[in-house]
């Protein structure tokens, strides 16, 4: 029987799959933000093409000393209106990238850690941090980038349409000078969104490497390395320089040709509108208007920013689909019989790669029993682990539960059932006592699991005890890994130790080892160890060797083979 990470098996429910994410669908998200974003460039676009026309008016009135009272009283309000367009206009369009940005980083968030470490196992998380913090920001101005640029076609297309009602030929010279600030445009739009996405990737890749440098710190500077360190980090800037030295360089060039080509369009105009004056078929009024109807379409050139957003909202919508698209791990809605902890693994393969790591694994644990996992390094006893855990899932085969495949059991039930501990702990929460129990299930739990991991013996030392601060509170490697067991020592039917007591004393050691086998919860125990103690106290011994079961035996047994004994040199 086969089973492949993303089917689900019998049993299964209904799945969140990582499906990539669009430019529209991040645009749209601000929808309860966007028709206010829309009305107000539409008010502010209607301003911006009836204000010449009223002050033109207004002109007409002066020179005939008649009647500008009006006109000008009309121009003073649409001024009004207009500021207070922008004014809506800037908050609507703040909010909206704010409530975007964070839909944006919960969706990328839960991707990633619903996809766990199968699924960004290829994006490095330095990488995965600037696409939720930075790149999700810039895609959140998808939207409003988007209605400001259709906004900001508006203004130079009313304006044809009225310069034509006051003078066909000013509306053919405005035109001819529009049409070059468009090619302007559509050069500088195709330029600059490659730029963009190579300048976001660079950015990725440096914040990637120190990262990288920050989890080793203490082996670099041990190795005295940090000058070559700080080389390897810094040695991208000189591309993210270039990046940034192109896209000034286009942003410069368009902006020089919009600089160029604008002032001929309003030389044009007032040209053909000069000679329409003289020939007595335009008014000084209409003159007026005509001319900044001529410098709204020059003013095309400032859509540069607006287009710059645009490409750097795609790039970051491009990076966030590459983060979205992680599979979630599947999940079913199976509960668990009543049980011990059955474990079995039914022609089990991990293949990564070109690399096989566990190869056609057949095991049936028995429920309550302790089962320590030893061989070489390289053997594939992490892997075993993760697999039994349902951190990963197999390439082949599958791991069932007191009778139930994992891939069909319920999130919440599976990890109810099942605690990890490792021989790295990241603890999570506030204080030592949620590092302990996350959810904060009682006090009582919190107590009884510190205890029974030895953790209590120095978290009572502790400043605070257990509402000390987890950032503030000193401790060994050691210390983190009884805590580690204490998070984990919940679970119900199976507790997996992945080499998860390395760091702490003989002593220490030996008293947590008799309290697992001595367990009263009745639950399997996997323990993978490189000390024979602990293989010597457990029930039985999986013998790996590169990625196959070479025995399973208690270890009385297999201690009579040498090259079982070798294992622990």
């Amino acid at each position: 029987m086969t089973a492949t990470r993303g089917t689900a098996a019998a049993g299964a429910g209904a799945q969140d799959p990582g499906q990539a994410i669009s430019f529209g669908e991040v645009a749209k998200h601000g929808r309860g933000w966007l028709p206010l974003i829309g009305l107000n460039a539409l008010i502010g676009s209607g301003v911006t093409l009836a204000l010449p026309t009223v002050l033109g008016r207004s002109v007409d009135s002066i020179v005939a000393g008649t009647g500008y009272t009006r006109w000008l009283i009309v121009a003073a309000a649409l001024i009004g209106l207009g500021i207070a367009a922008s004014i809506v206009d800037a908050f609507a369009g703040a909010a909206c990238v704010a409530d975007t940005t964070a839909w944006l980083r919960h969706r990328l968030v839960r991707h990633v850690v619903r996809g766990g470490p199968d699924g960004s196992r290829n994006l490095e998380t330095g990488d995965l941090v600037t696409r939720v913090s930075a790149n999700a920001t810039d895609a959140a101005q998808a939207g409003p980038a988007a209605v400001t640029a259709i906004a900001a076609i508006a203004p130079p297309l009313g304006s044809l349409v009225l310069l034509a009602v006051i003078d066909v030929w000013l509306a053919v010279a405005f035109f001819g000078g529009v049409l070059l600030v468009i090619l302007v445009l559509w050069t500088f739009a195709k330029r600059t969104a490659d730029v963009s996405l190579a300048y976001q990737e660079t950015q990725g890749r440096i914040a990637a490497l120190l990262s990288e440098s920050l989890t080793g710190i203490r082996t670099i500077q041990s190795a005295g390395t940090t000058e070559r360190e700080e080389r390897r980090i810094l040695s991208l800037l000189p591309e993210l320089h270039r990046n940034g030295v192109v896209t000034w360089r286009i942003l410069a060039r368009s902006g020089a040709q919009a600089a160029v080509v604008g002032p001929l369009v309003l030389v044009a105009v007032l040209a053909v509108g000069g000679l329409q004056l003289v020939a007595g078929h335009v008014t000084a009024g209409e003159l007026f208007a005509a001319s900044q109807y001529a410098v709204l379409g020059a003013g095309l050139g400032s859509l540069t920013g607006v287009l710059g957003e645009l490409a750097r909202a795609k790039a970051g919508v491009r990076r966030s689909a590459e983060v979205i698209a992680i599979d979630s791990v599947a999940h079913g809605t199976l509960a668990l019989p009543p049980g011990t902890g059955q474990l079995t693994f039914d022609g089990v393969s991990v293949v990564a790669g070109e690399n096989v790591l566990l190869d056609n694994v057949n095991l049936d644990l028995p429920g309550g029993a302790t089962v320590a996992v030893v061989g070489p390094s390289g053997a594939g006893k992490s892997v075993l682990a993760a697999v039994a855990a349902r951190l990963r899932d197999p390439s082949t085969g599958q791991v069932s539960l007191d009778g139930v495949p994992l891939p069909a059991v319920s999130r919440q039930v599976l990890r109810t059932a099942v605690g990890c501990a490792f021989e790295r702990p990241q603890l999570v929460g506030r204080t030592v006592g949620e590092a302990i129990d996350p959810h904060a299930v009682s006090p009582i739990s919190t107590l009884a699991a510190a205890r029974a991991t030895h953790a209590h013996d120095f978290v009572s030392r502790l400043p605070d005890g257990y509402f000390t601060s987890l950032r503030k509170a000193p401790m060994s490697g050691g210390e983190r890994q009884r805590l580690g067991l204490a998070r984990a020592w919940s679970a119900r039917r199976l507790l997996v130790l992945d080499d998860a007591t390395s760091s702490l004393d003989t002593a220490t050691e030996r008293q947590i080892s008799r309290t697992l086998v001595e367990d009263r919860h009745h639950r399997t125990r996997l323990i993978v160890t490189h000390r024979p103690a602990t293989a010597a106290r457990a029930d039985l011994v999986i013998w790996l060797d590169h990625g196959r079961v070479r025995a399973i035996a208690p270890h009385a047994d297999l201690w009579q083979n040498t090259s079982y004994r070798a294992i622990f040199g």
